[in-house]
């Protein structure tokens, strides 16, 4: 997923109408609402004719599937914090999720265990570049040509968690 398509939507019925035979609700664009306040207000606006609306986001878009859940409280406050972060802390957040397979990985963990990028998943050089122009690793200047940089990157790749785009995280 890249972070411009993050226009997170939800279809929003009500548990009741849906077990009722329904699906009468409508979509909402959180981008809409400067705060999760302002949404749930305008789901409870949406379901008036009900006393006490049991919302059902029945369908979603704009972001990834990991994030969702039909019921969700926790899910509407992930989709604010998302929507408050810049282009780029957002594609930091979803490469780690993409790195580690996780549904549930909060944002600090992603910013903290950012690492560098390279230019792909399989670009070990890179990382044995990383390394070595970093200061993790010394390599007396008359050996560079003899260095093996990709299998010194195959090695420090075991201490990382790599995304698709080429993120690197530490484990």
């Amino acid at each position: 997923m890249t972070t411009t398509s993050f226009t997170p939507r939800l279809y929003v019925g009500t548990y009741q109408k849906y077990n009722g035979g329904s699906i009468r609700g409508a979509w909402l664009a959180l981008e809409d609402y400067p705060d999760s306040d302002s949404f749930w207000e305008a789901c409870r606006d949406l379901h008036s004719d009900e006393l006490d609306p049991e919302l059902m986001f029945q369908d979603f878009e704009g972001f990834p599937r990991n994030l969702y859940c039909e019921s969700g409280l926790e899910m509407i406050s992930k989709l604010y914090e998302l929507i408050s972060l810049d282009e780029r802390e957002r594609e930091i957040y979803f490469e780690y999720c993409d790195a580690v397979g996780c549904d549930y990985a909060t944002i600090e963990e992603a910013q903290d265990k950012f690492a560098f990028e390279i230019e792909s998943s399989h670009d070990y050089e890179g990382i044995a570049e990383y390394y070595v122009e970093n200061g993790c690793m010394e390599i007396p200047e008359h050996l560079l040509n003899y260095f093996n940089y990709e299998q010194y990157g195959k090695d420090c790749a075991l201490d990382l968690s790599i995304s698709s785009n080429g993120f690197c995280f530490y484990s």
